[in-house]
């Protein structure tokens, strides 16, 4: 019976052993995790404000283009300022 005994005590103390063992590998792989959601969220704030500055000045951009019927005036003007100065 002590053969038995000694047996069992064995096999549970290496259960046990593993059990440890895989609770602070889990807690390992828990901990890069975490780290790992930190740098994307660090990274998801950076690109935002990027995107948004680019925004911004794709907008003023847009605001100091000259519209097609602008555009389209541009042409008599410059001829019109081309013939004053050749006749001056």
């Amino acid at each position: 019976m002590d053969d038995t005994k000694k047996m069992l005590t064995a096999i549970i103390n290496g259960q046990s052993a593993m059990k440890r063992e895989l609770f602070q590998k889990i807690d390992k792989v828990d901990g890069k995790v975490d780290k790992l959601g930190m740098k994307i969220d660090k990274v998801e704030k950076n690109l935002t404000k990027r995107i948004d500055k680019i925004g911004l000045q794709l907008a003023y951009l847009e605001d100091d283009a000259p519209t097609r019927e602008e555009y389209d005036g541009l042409e008599n003007r410059v001829g019109k300022l081309e013939q004053t100065i050749v006749a001056v």
